[in-house]
């Protein structure tokens, strides 16, 4: 059976969401400020910040952006139109594979939009902090004692 949620577990969690959106708005309007889509912005984010290890293909970009393929693909497409991402096979292994890369224009756009994104997320991250550390408490379970009686 489901716990059902206290007023003070609806607000956390009201409030966290609430801290989030502030700052993927201010995301989206950054992006857009730069002549991008969020999503744009987004796609290149996630090129440039794939962890190591990983190759930055349609395939894993969509997993990162939660797209359907031929929406990364479609993506793309309009990157590539604009000069800030390239595709590429690589020199050995598979040659069916995609990679992605961002241009030197590419690169130069995203930082900059990053490093503004970064300096508000300097400034806000208080707050999200606060909002998830009360979510947590909010809703921790309780604790249950393990002392053994006599």
């Amino acid at each position: 059976m489901t716990k059902s949620m206290t007023p003070a577990e609806y607000r956390a969690l009201a409030e966290f969401r609430h801290q989030i959106r502030v700052y993927l708005n201010g995301s989206e309007r950054a992006a857009r400020a730069a002549g991008l889509e969020p999503q744009q912005y987004l796609a290149m984010l996630a090129v440039r910040g794939f962890p190591p290890g990983q190759q930055a293909t349609i395939r894993n970009l969509a997993e990162r952006l939660q797209l359907q393929h031929h929406s990364v693909v479609e993506l793309l497409d309009r990157l590539h139109r604009r000069g800030l991402a390239r595709r590429k096979r690589p020199k050995e292994g598979d040659r069916r594979l995609v990679l992605v890369d961002l241009t030197a224009r590419g690169n130069r756009l995203l930082a900059r939009l990053a490093s503004q994104r970064i300096a508000e997320l300097r400034i806000k991250a208080p707050e999200l902090v606060r909002a998830l550390s009360a979510v947590i408490a909010a809703t921790r379970p309780p604790r249950t004692s393990r002392r053994r009686r006599k």
